[in-house]
């Protein structure tokens, strides 16, 4: 029989993925708070205890000896009823086996499952900033001549203006070669521009071909992230129109998209396995679920104050076939109305049921499967209960189902007859 086909296996695996990411989010939560809640007790208690080796009393002493170990039995008490409460979830998950579907339509919109591409933002980089631009050349201002002062009153005629014309030259010179100089450094001003211009066109043209390069590859990842998005949802459009015009596979891989959706508890694990056999319009099911010493058996917690310990009691053994009986009976009418709910087309006409636990033979020490309930029903029959009324066992007595007497001592049940017993 078919497991899961490959759209049922994505959707099991994004549904099991989802589903971790719960459960690890919910242990972080509490692993953090108790850690906050423990820290503070700490800090609380070394304060207690410092101001009470302070105080250094007797009495004090004995006093604070008192508060660690009320503290201390806080903490076991707290844990015990922690330990009890999700013992009582974990029971609670498995007696609603059957109510927790009810409130859950199990139809699966196919065209939902079709992917778009997502591409992360481009991000060039350091390639993504232009080279830095050459600041703008400022040439020096030209020095400029100032000519020494004329000679005024007695100095201009005591050879005052012949001191005064070399004083000219000697300016004029000095001025003269200022110019020179001037002239010399503003030309290798230029030139060195003129190379920085140079190199940062050339740095500047390399970022760009780089530049381009990158956006090239992105452009192509994008485009096979498409692709791969496109061919998926190709796929996925070729297996819907085969499974509106009753490709047989089809309504398989659809029956198993369902049977993935459907999320048991952590501690009451199962597995299908289903073949359809379209001539018949019918659906062979079978449901592995755990074995009875798999479930949890633990009546309660119970912190021993003269042991320090925890210990735990065990359900008394008809509670625990009790409660695994009543597992095997909702598992059975669960999955036919999962079936049923989700098949708005109609195309299943009526399904054959094992509900069963692989385990190992005493006699033989051998893998055995053992059937624990087997039944078989129609659609309309079927569709016709009122499950939120039903008891389930009463529900597979009605439609001729063979059912162990006792699952949880494994006893199988008779199938002798095939899976069609009503009437017979």
């Amino acid at each position: 029989m078919a497991k899961r086909g490959f759209f049922a296996e994505i959707n099991y695996q994004a549904q099991q993925a989802e589903k971790r990411r719960r459960q690890q989010e919910a242990q972080a939560v509490r692993a953090h708070n108790a850690a906050v809640r423990e820290h503070e007790r700490a800090v609380k208690a070394s304060e207690r205890a410092r101001a009470a080796a302070a105080r250094a009393s007797e009495a004090e002493r004995k006093a604070a000896a008192k508060e660690a170990a009320r503290i201390h039995l806080e903490a076991r008490t707290a844990e015990v009823k922690a330990l009890n409460a999700e013992l009582a979830a974990s029971y609670d998950e498995i007696d609603g086996l059957l109510a927790s579907t009810l409130e859950t339509d199990d139809y699966v919109d196919l065209e939902a499952l079709k992917v778009a591409a997502e591409h992360p933002p481009f991000d060039p980089g350091s390639l993504g900033t232009p080279v830095a631009s050459v600041p703008e050349l400022l040439y020096p201002a030209q020095p400029a001549y100032v000519e020494p002062p004329a000679p005024r009153g007695l100095s201009s005629t005591f050879g005052g203006k012949k001191k005064h014309a070399d004083a000219v030259a000697a300016a004029q010179a000095e001025h003269q070669r200022a110019v020179a100089v001037w002239h010399d450094n503003n030309k290798k001003l230029y030139e060195h521009h003129v190379a920085a211009m140079a190199k940062r066109e050339q740095d500047e043209a390399a970022r760009l071909v780089r530049l381009a390069e990158t956006q090239a590859v992105y452009q192509r990842e994008c485009a096979e992230r498409e692709a791969d998005a496109a061919a998926k949802n190709e796929e996925l459009t070729k297996f819907i129109n085969d499974l509106a015009f009753d490709v047989e596979y089809a309504i398989e891989d659809y029956v198993g998209i369902v049977l993935a959706n459907s999320v048991y508890p952590d501690v009451f694990p199962v597995e299908h396995e289903h073949k359809f056999d379209l001539a018949a319009r019918e659906l062979t099911l079978r449901v592995d679920i755990p074995e009875p010493s798999a479930v949890p058996s633990v009546k309660e917690y119970r912190y021993v104050k003269a042991k320090d310990a925890i210990t735990s009691s065990q359900l008394a053994a008809k509670a625990q076939k009790d409660r695994y009986s009543a597992a095997v009976h909702q598992v059975a009418v669960r999955t036919m109305h999962e079936v049923f709910e989700a098949d708005r087309a109609g195309k299943i006409h009526s399904i054959a049921l094992t509900v069963g636990t692989n385990t190992i033979a005493p006699a033989t020490g051998q893998p055995e499967y053992v059937p624990l309930a087997v039944v078989a029903a129609d659609r309309e029959t079927f569709n016709s209960f009122d499950l939120a009324n039903v008891v389930p066992m009463a529900t597979l007595d009605h439609l001729g189902a063979a059912v162990s007497k006792s699952p949880f001592d494994l006893i199988p049940a008779d199938t002798s007859r095939g899976v069609r017993q009503r009437g017979q």
